[in-house]
């Protein structure tokens, strides 16, 4: 036997085996094979914790665990497994939950309801009717814009109310975790703001070292009668005191004097809540609203390279809301919709999770009104919608 042949050929076998080794491992690598996406953490409102529906859902991710939703009146109970709400309170005001996300993506929220002697209370502000709007965190510290309501007797009972002022719930500290333990103090921005101004935050927005506000503004009078959303701002330094530091984009550009000739309509249909949110993917800005047309019959988007504009065209998110819709099992005459937004924590690739809410043009007193009825209107309905 020739040892030196012998020798060659078993290193030649050797060589083959590794040089296939290597290309399994090299198409292993470089070829893709199929891609897993865990399915979304969608967000659910349940009753429970003596939570019963409420609107305005606004959110925002705390520390990239947990969620803060914030709702407006509330109805509450004591009583669990209630199947409607005849004879329930209503909480006027503000409520809130927390919710966070497991490592399976399953929802899970708690409700944080308030109770003073025994009853029911507004989660924030005492003695004051404040409604939530928008909340941001600037600097690691929380914001949580609030509209003070003024109710209006001897007007109908749907728009019993007026605005009157807005303050801000400023919390240092969010850490813990009952919200209710969160120090809170509270700024009065009313008399900084421009006059006409609505509501400030109907949504907010954290750039490059301002907050910007997309505004609900009215102006009448003269010959110039003005309605829809403009854009305000406010640097992060002067949240503290805001007072002749809001700027308001005119055609202008940036000025602190807000005068009703050179306003810059963002949104010109008016919309008391809505979400903008940038997105990296498609390096933008995503607006997402409820038409305040026909009851809120549809979930609106519209996009923008900068927080300025311009704004494109709105598209549609949702052609047909149902509780509106004649033809759903799920109409009533009664039913308007509003509170469309976005919550971007949730997304997922191009899967947006919105939220919007319907009510009802029915005295709340009514016992036997719809509302009361229904358990399934007046509160957040989820959707996963794709653009």
């Amino acid at each position: 036997m020739n040892l030196s042949r012998h020798s060659d050929k078993i290193y030649n076998i050797r060589t083959a085996i590794i040089l296939l080794c290597l290309s399994v491992l090299l198409v292993s690598c470089c070829v893709p094979g199929p891609v897993k996406h865990s399915a979304p953490c969608i967000p659910q409102f349940p009753d429970q914790d003596g939570w019963y529906g409420g609107d305005g859902a606004y959110s925002i991710d705390l520390d990239g665990q947990r969620s803060l939703w914030l709702f407006g009146d509330t109805f509450a109970s004591e009583e669990k497994g209630r199947k409607n709400r005849i004879g329930m309170d209503v909480i006027l005001g503000n409520t809130l939950a927390v919710s966070t996300c497991s490592t399976d993506q399953k929802f899970f929220i708690r409700y944080f309801l308030k109770k003073e002697k025994g009853a029911f209370v507004s989660s924030f502000g005492k003695d004051e009717w404040l409604w939530p709007q928008d909340p941001f965190i600037a600097e690691n510290v929380l914001y949580i814009p609030l509209l003070v309501i003024q109710s209006l007797p001897g007007e109908k009972a749907l728009f019993s109310f007026k605005i009157a002022g807005h303050k801000i719930a400023r919390i240092k500290d969010y850490s813990a975790g009952d919200p209710h333990t969160w120090p809170v103090d509270y700024l009065d921005w009313t008399d900084a703001l421009a006059s006409g101004i609505e509501a400030l935050a109907t949504t907010s927005v954290v750039h490059e070292g301002f907050v910007y506000f997309y505004p609900l503004y009215r102006h009448t009078g003269d010959t110039l009668n003005i309605y829809g959303n403009i854009l305000a701002r406010l640097s992060v330094g002067h949240l503290g005191n805001p007072a002749h530091h809001f700027e308001y984009w005119t055609s202008d550009g940036w000025q602190k004097e807000l005068k009703p000739a050179k306003v810059k309509l963002m949104f010109p249909v008016g919309v008391s809540e809505l979400s903008v949110r940038y997105s990296a993917r498609d390096k933008e800005w995503l607006a997402v609203y409820l038409s305040p047309e026909n009851k809120g019959h549809q979930l609106l988007y519209a996009t923008a390279r900068n927080p300025e504009g311009p704004w494109r065209p709105p598209s549609v998110l949702i052609p047909a809301i149902a509780e509106v819709d004649p033809g759903n099992p799920l109409y009533d005459q009664h039913t308007f919709c509003y509170a469309g937004k976005e919550h971007r924590q949730f997304a997922q690739n191009e899967t947006l999770i919105v939220t919007y809410v319907c009510n009802s043009a029915e005295d709340i007193g009514n016992q036997e009104s719809f509302l009361r009825k229904n358990l399934f209107l007046y509160r957040p309905r989820v959707k996963a919608v794709r653009r």
